[in-house]
């Protein structure tokens, strides 16, 4: 089977794609507006985030086997044209759930305690520590939405901390166990102190952290969101922010990010500007699950799967 890798992934991923026989073109360096001349003579792509794969694209691949993601998130793929043609999709959230806990994990602490802002200020000379007064994450009650590989990764970071971990998932029932308590949205709404977001990006995903849905809140409380940019509506968060409803934020992936994830669009964006500015927002370059450990899990876990794919098909 020829397989052709057109994102930068570890080098474990080639090397042992090859050492089990597979015909493996490495072009992780290929320019996106090159690729798709490429792909016909594929029957395996392997992609992280360099180019979207439209209905038009796909259609025009008709030895297109399967393809496989190096990450969670399949919004690159046009998925539901993809099924049809009988195309197997494979992706690796197993891979970089971990990291993703983590960072979830650092930026609330960083943001309740104000490390950022702190050490900005000590290394600028400044020695203030009444204004840097943290908050604890003990007793807090942490509401997760989506409990898959992202959210229960998350809710295992929080188990020494003495919270309470409340979760929904919309497409899973039953799966309460040591780590969290499986609840309904209204349950949500009413206990949650730091709501945590490990959502895909889809239709009903798409700007769902709205100003309609922040209003249902019973009380203020912060929000993370190491999911996508699209997840939440960003001018209707920093109304809310402005307006004390939600106490800060710790984001990890912004709306402007563009497909490859690699630059931003936010000329002249004064939310944008807000949020850069904000003593109470953090922002990070959707790096949450990008360590030096996911990018080998993942190439391991995306090699397991297109290798039991090939076996069974």
């Amino acid at each position: 089977m020829k397989i052709i890798i057109i994102d930068k992934v570890h080098e474990y991923l080639p090397s042992e794609l090859q050492k089990l026989g597979f015909d493996v073109a490495d072009m992780q360096n290929i320019e996106a507006k090159d690729v798709t001349s490429y792909l016909p003579d594929f029957q395996g792509i392997v992609i992280r985030s360099k180019i979207k794969l439209t209905a038009e694209i796909l259609s025009n691949l008709p030895n297109l086997k399967f393809i496989a993601r190096v990450g969670a998130g399949m919004e690159s793929i046009d998925v539901e044209f993809a099924e049809k043609q009988g195309i197997k999709l494979i992706n690796a959230p197993e891979g970089n759930r971990d990291s993703v806990g983590e960072h979830a994990l650092g930026m609330i602490l960083n943001l309740f305690n104000k490390i950022c802002s702190a050490n900005l200020q000590v290394k600028s000379g400044i020695w203030q520590r009444e204004p840097n007064r943290g908050i604890e994450l003990m007793g807090k009650t942490v509401g997760i939405i989506g409990y898959g590989n992202m959210g229960g990764a998350f809710a295992r970071r929080l188990s020494g901390f003495g919270v309470n971990v409340i979760s929904y998932d919309k497409y899973k029932t039953n799966y309460s166990d040591g780590f969290t308590k499986e609840v309904n949205l209204d349950d949500i709404f009413e206990q949650t102190d730091i709501l945590s977001l490990h959502v895909p990006l889809q239709d009903d995903t798409f700007y769902m952290i709205d100003n309609e849905f922040i209003g249902k809140f019973k009380k203020p409380f912060y929000i993370i969101n190491t999911a996508r940019g699209k997840n939440i509506k960003t001018d209707d968060l920093v109304e809310n922010l402005k307006s004390g409803k939600i106490l800060g934020a710790a984001l990890d992936v912004l709306e402007y990010e563009k497909v490859s994830f690699e630059t931003l669009s936010i000329q002249n964006n004064p939310a944008i500007e807000y949020l850069q500015n904000a003593e109470n927002v953090i922002l990070t370059p959707h790096v949450a699950g990008l360590t030096f450990d996911s990018n080998l899990k993942l190439a391991q876990v995306i090699v397991k799967k297109i290798l039991n794919y090939t076996t069974n098909a």
